[in-house]
C-alpha cells in the first residue's frame, strides 16, 4: 500500500465508519408515566379489568382483549427472579413484580448476593434521576424476607411526551473492485474512472459491474475527464441530518466529458447568492481537485466543479 490510500489487487477494500442518528421518541401515556415515575422511585402498571390482568411496564392497551387499561396501579418494589442469563454487560432477569401477572425485565446485581430462578429480590434506585428505564438502577436479593406486596392505584402520575435518542451504529462498508478502483485513483492519481459497457458502449461513472441499460457485465475501467457538462442544480439552504456541507451550497448532476452517467457532486468557487446568474444547464464545469496531501480516496478528493469561463472571458 502506499500512504495507506492505493491497494493491491488482493486486499480488502473496506469504509469502517459509524452511522450516527439523533432523533426524538414519542413515549405515549403508559410508556411516558411510567418513566416519569420511576424518577420519583414508583414503579407503574396498567390494570385491565376485563381480564383481571395487571402488566408492567403499563400498556396502552391490553394486549389480549385489545381494551384500554381502566387505570395504572403501583406495583411494590419486591419480586420474585423468574429467568435469568449472563450477558457480557452484567446478568438480565424476568421479574415477577408482586402483585403483576407478567414479567418485567430488568438487571441483577449478583454482588450483594446470590440469585437464582425463584429467589426473592427487590429494587435498587439509581441516586440520580435520568427520565430513563436506568432510574431503577437494579434488583438485588432481597435479605428482609417479607410478605409480597400488592398493586395499589397510582393516582395522579406524571408524563414524558418525548425522549430524545442517538442511534449510534458502526459497520464496515465494502467497497469491491469498482469502487476501491475509484478511489484509488482518485488519491494517487487524481484519475477518475468509469466501467464501460461492451453492449452499448457507454461509460458508467462511478464504474459498476453491471450496466444500468444493458445489464451485461462491464468490460474493463476507462478515465474519464475531470471536465463535464452541468445537467441539473439545486441550491441547498436547509440543515438537516448527515449534511457534510453548512448551507448555503449547490448540489449539482454533472456529466463528466467521456461518460454516460451523472456524477453528484457541488459547485463552488463563487458567491452562492449569483447561482441563478451564474450558471445554465448544459455549461462546462471542471473539477478543482483538493492538495494531493489532502487526499484520501473519496469524492470529496474534488473539492467542487467551477464553471468553465468562456474564451472572451479568459
Amino acid at each position: 500500500m502506499t500512504d495507506g490510500l492505493v491497494t493491491s489487487i488482493d486486499e480488502a477494500q473496506v469504509l469502517t465508519t459509524t452511522l450516527s442518528m439523533p432523533y426524538t421518541l414519542t413515549t405515549g401515556p403508559a410508556a411516558g408515566s411510567f418513566l416519569f415515575e420511576l424518577g420519583n422511585h414508583r414503579i407503574l402498571g396498567s390494570r385491565c379489568e376485563v381480564c383481571s390482568r395487571t402488566v408492567v411496564p403499563p400498556s396502552d392497551y391490553c394486549s389480549r382483549c385489545g381494551e384500554a387499561p381502566d387505570e395504572f396501579v403501583q406495583l411494590p418494589e419486591t419480586g420474585t427472579v423468574t429467568a435469568l442469563t449472563r450477558t457480557d454487560r452484567g446478568v438480565l432477569a424476568l421479574i415477577r413484580l408482586d402483585g403483576a401477572d407478567a414479567d418485567l425485565l430488568h438487571r441483577l446485581d449478583l454482588a450483594k448476593g446470590a440469585v437464582t430462578v425463584g429467589t426473592r429480590v427487590r429494587a435498587v434506585w439509581a441516586a440520580t434521576a435520568t427520565q430513563s428505564v436506568l432510574d431503577l438502577d437494579c434488583f438485588v436479593l432481597d435479605e428482609d424476607d417479607q410478605p409480597p406486596g400488592t398493586a395499589h392505584p397510582a393516582g395522579e402520575v406524571g408524563l414524558i411526551a418525548q425522549v430524545p435518542h442517538q442511534l449510534e451504529l458502526e459497520y464496515q462498508h465494502s467497497y469491491g473492485p469498482h469502487y476501491g478502483r475509484l478511489f484509488d485513483e482518485l488519491a494517487s492519481s487524481r484519475r477518475i474512472l468509469g466501467s464501460l459497457c461492451p453492449t452499448c458502449r457507454n461509460v458508467l461513472v462511478p464504474p459498476r459491474e453491471f450496466c444500468d441499460a444493458c445489464f451485461v457485465r462491464t468490460g474493463q475501467h476507462v478515465d474519464v475527464s475531470d471536465h463535464g457538462v452541468l445537467q441539473a442544480f439545486s441550491v441547498i439552504h436547509l440543515e438537516f441530518v448527515g449534511q457534510t456541507r453548512t448551507p448555503p451550497y449547490i448540489y449539482a448532476e454533472i456529466v463528466l466529458d467521456g461518460s454516460a452517467t451523472r456524477l453528484i457532486h457541488t459547485v463552488a468557487g463563487f458567491d452562492v447568492a449569483t447561482a441563478a446568474e451564474r450558471l445554465s444547464i448544459g455549461m462546462p464545469v471542471r473539477a478543482v481537485w483538493k492538495d494531493p496531501a489532502d487526499c484520501r480516496g473519496t469524492l470529496n478528493d474534488i473539492d467542487y466543479f467551477e464553471p468553465v469561463p468562456s474564451p472572451d472571458q479568459q
